[in-house]
């Protein structure tokens, strides 16, 4: 196992240095020799960041930078330094992005210190990657980390257990969670805690971070399990045992093709390890299978969607009101992402503008009076989140993109959505700045809004546009496919609405079926839906043709139809 550990002993290292820092001493990573892992300011943390956890909504960077605002300077090294602990284990090829994250919190500080530079080089290549939940949770890794410290130190026999790493595990897994951040969650901080058994105890401890992956392998290779036992990483080292005369004893066995295959889909219990999985097994379904069916879509189309986000980043959604065209989005962008936590939302309106969307001056306390603070908009948020976390795909949805003035929203970044590898200087920023390629964008469009003559072809030029018409999949028979699973007693609707849309005969204003999917659904709603949504929107269509509004009479379509 050395020979490939060596490529990481820097990690390794790092890991024991701040073992000897905060876990044997009260010391420091950045600047030896002084109590930053102490009592004291792990307690003034816990206050600050453990029992006060910031609302939803903006960036974990900016909710820090709140939840720290005038902390002593030995707090926010103190979360510098527990960020770093944090990053250790994740697998990258360039150490910028989590130096960046680090240096920014520590750059709060009016003493800031500064990474050592063997600590900077220990930041690649890293170990593992610990998968899309990750970052998303990562205020309950970092969280977790803190708890662990802060109450190590509260126990003046807990140093011995550093040559015990059955009694650490134990120490470690039995910890109760007293703030506030984990009130209501439990399970969010499990990848950080294997990652600290791991870097530990390297040798005893496998490098999987994920405990359901753990599981999965033990299960799929129970017959090498000779002694009988309830601990996971004691039946995984059985395990190691039994593979490595076949499979030698590479420090990333589990993770070899012809190991990793036997377990990684099913997790099913095989009797030999040359015995793959019975052919005929369904396999188990994709994140995008899974939501196909929910939405009740081919997933051929979800696919579809997403090969077009991969070539040019950024899709727009179009078609009339009611497509499911926002729902799908959203959804679509939290399954691609692995987590909603990387999905922003934003809705574009006649009075936003480059300063709301990009950056701008706003009003704010300078020094303590009235003034004006640049300030980033939601894509420079969302641009900043992707670029620290290079691993994961991060959505930008932009609701009803065509209500704004794009010529004036976009300014340069016209430019930048088509040339991902290019940088330029913003309008209020002295820096070059580039869209990451790991920011993908969604937009959606309401084609019966007259404002999507403001749509110019510079903007379709650097957008796939995905069609969300009744008439056209995957919206096509949508709503008697819904019907049929969820209100079958309705399902004379869909005749009612294929007949409307006949007699509008307009695919850009065409009736959606999201007004009638409602859970139900009986003849009184469908009166109300139809006389206080759908009418009015045929009104407003029919304009000037007044003589024609008896035809969509919901008792006349249903006569017809």
């Amino acid at each position: 196992m050395r020979s490939e550990r060596d490529r990481a002993d820097n990690v390794y290292e790092a890991a024991r240095k701040w073992v000897d820092s905060a876990l044997r001493t009260d010391g420091s990573l950045f600047t030896p020799g002084e109590p930053i892992w102490s009592s004291r300011w792990l307690g003034e943390l816990h206050e600050r960041f453990l029992n006060k956890p910031d609302v939803p909504g903006d960036g974990f960077l900016r909710k820090l930078e709140r939840q720290l605002a005038n902390s002593p300077p030995e707090v926010y090294q103190l979360m510098g330094e527990a960020l770093y602990v944090h990053f250790l284990i994740v697998t990258t090829q360039n150490s910028k992005n989590e130096q960046k994250v680090i240096d920014t919190v520590l750059g709060w500080s009016p003493s800031p210190a500064a990474i050592p530079s063997e600590l900077v080089t220990a930041l690649v290549p890293g170990l593992c990657n610990p998968g899309q939940a990750f970052h998303p949770n990562r205020p309950f890794q970092v969280g977790f980390i803190l708890e662990f410290v802060e109450q190590w130190k509260e126990n003046d026999e807990c140093v011995p257990l550093l040559d015990d790493p059955w009694g650490f595990k134990n120490f470690l897994h039995n910890l109760p969670l007293r703030s506030q951040l984990f009130a209501g969650n439990d399970r969010s901080h499990r990848l950080q805690r294997e990652a600290i058994l791991h870097l530990i105890f390297p040798d005893i401890f496998e490098l999987i971070v994920s405990v359901n992956q753990k599981e999965k392998i033990a299960t799929t290779f129970a017959y090498l399990i000779t002694e009988s036992t309830s601990d996971i990483d004691r039946k995984l080292g059985q395990i190691r045992r039994g593979l490595e005369p076949e499979h030698g004893s590479s420090c990333y066995l589990f993770y070899k093709g012809s190991v990793r295959s036997l377990w990684e889909n099913n997790g099913q219990k095989i009797n030999r390890p040359s015995v793959p999985p019975p052919v005929d097994d369904p396999p188990a379904p994709t994140a995008l299978q899974t939501l196909a069916d929910k939405l009740l879509f081919d997933v051929e189309h979800l696919h579809k969607i997403e090969q077009l986000l991969n070539d040019k980043r950024q899709v727009i959604f179009q078609g009339p009101p009611g497509t499911g065209k926002t729902f799908v989005a959203r959804k679509l962008a939290a399954c691609l992402a692995g987590s909603k936590g990387y999905v922003r939302l934003v809705q574009f309106h006649l009075s936003y503008a480059y300063e709301d969307f990009v950056q701008g001056y706003r009003p704010a306390l300078v020094n303590g009076q009235p003034g004006f603070k640049l300030t980033n908009g939601p894509l420079l948020e969302a641009a900043e989140r992707a670029r620290a976390e290079p691993d994961a795909k991060h959505f930008l949805v932009i609701d009803e993109i065509n209500r704004g003035n794009l010529s004036k929203v976009f300014g340069e970044l016209y430019f930048l959505l088509e040339y991902r590898d290019e940088e330029m200087r913003l309008l209020y920023a002295d820096e070059p700045f580039s869209l990451p390629k790991n920011l993908y964008i969604i937009g959606t469009m309401n084609t019966a809004d007259r404002s999507i003559a403001l749509v110019d072809l510079a903007l379709r030029r650097r957008f796939h546009f995905v069609e969300f018409h009744p008439d056209t999949p995957p919206v096509q028979g949508l709503i008697r496919r819904w019907l049929e699973q969820k209100a079958p007693a309705m399902l004379g609707v869909a005749d009612i609405v294929d007949l409307a849309n006949k007699k509008l005969n307009d695919q850009q204003a065409a009736i959606g079926p999201s007004y009638f999917m409602q859970r139900g659904l009986n003849e009184e709603k469908l009166r109300l839906i139809w006389e206080h949504n759908v009418r009015p929107y045929i009104e407003e269509h029919l304009y000037g043709e007044h003589d024609r509004l008896g035809e969509f009479d919901l008792a006349t379509l249903r006569r017809e139809a």
